[in-house]
């Protein structure tokens, strides 16, 4: 069955002051999306789409694409803060309205089972692995969807808290609801939170999390359409305001409208989410290609 990787990449390289400062992570100056390019490759994926903003279609396409583009098909579609429902406008906005609408951006051209990712963020083999067995066995008119899930102490940052999307899973493995952390840290041999009151809440480190990586199909395209104007009406006024996927999904399931198997995964997810985690990022990848879990060239 064809399946596709969804790439989110409208705001890559804006930690780095633009696309022609991405650094590399890796060996030949591997930079992360390449490592998820070749991930979903091995897996099963044959179409890569990158959703991405208009005005830097030229630079990624020079600086991003050109380096896997000819190993898999790659397609591009774009994400525009005027892209609305009919009788609204992004009066004030300046950048896009989330992840929720960068999946809709792609709805006109994804017609199979297929995966979203960030652009910017490292999520190892084995999560594509278990993302492609997923797929390539789902129905694609059901609305039966998967997320991977990783352990949150494998997603930790040693330089400040992080959000995190702490999920609860049923007994069979289904996803009862995600809840949006945002400043989650490392404590110990777990993690903590810090509450609006200014108390703390202790983790674990075992709980499982999303880090944006899902198994989707074409049914949920019009589920964001129905539910994007809801959220224009009571948060279209507020220009930090974004419409969240795994909120959106959160509902779905919440009103028994789909299911999500929690696949789990024992990868470490990496991120540059401080300018320090950089060190961390190449040093695991190093570790990676010296075990041969990635060739030292990516792309001979």
């Amino acid at each position: 069955m064809s399946m596709t990787l969804v790439v989110l990449a409208a705001g890559i390289g804006s930690r780095y002051g633009g696309l022609k400062q991405i650094e590399a992570v890796g060996p030949y100056g591997a930079i992360v999306i390449e490592y998820s390019v070749f991930d979903a490759l091995r897996s099963g994926f044959d179409r890569v789409v990158c959703v991405i903003r208009r005005d830097i279609e030229k630079d990624f396409r020079a600086v991003v694409s050109s380096r896997f583009e000819g190993r898999i098909a790659v397609d591009y579609v774009f994400q525009e803060i005027d892209d609305l429902p009919a009788g609204f406008t992004a009066a004030g906005r300046k950048k896009p309205w989330g992840t929720g609408q960068a999946v809709l951006a792609a709805r006109n051209v994804v017609k199979t089972p297929f995966a979203v990712i960030n652009a910017d963020d490292f999520y190892g083999r084995r999560s594509f692995e278990a993302l492609g067995k997923f797929l390539s066995g789902v129905d694609p008119a059901s609305s039966q969807y998967g997320m991977v899930g990783f352990t949150l102490r494998n997603t930790l940052s040693e330089h400040g808290h992080v959000a995190r999307g702490v999920c609860e899973v049923d007994p069979k493995g289904l996803l009862k609801r995600v809840e949006e952390c945002t400043k989650i840290e490392k404590h110990g041999t777990g993690a903590r939170l810090a509450e609006p009151d200014g108390s703390w809440r202790e983790f674990s480190g075992d709980e499982p999390v999303s880090m944006n990586m899902w198994g989707l199909t074409p049914s949920l395209f019009p589920r964001l359409l129905d539910r994007f104007p809801a959220f224009l009406q009571t948060s279209g006024q507020d220009p930090k305001a974004e419409f969240f996927l795994p909120t959106v999904i959160d509902g779905l399931v919440r009103a028994g409208l789909a299911s999500v198997n929690v696949l789990p995964t024992p990868e470490n997810w990496f991120g540059v989410t401080y300018p320090q985690d950089k060190g961390v990022v190449v040093e695991g990848i190093g570790k990676l290609v010296a075990q041969g879990v990635y060739p030292e060239k990516l792309w001979p």
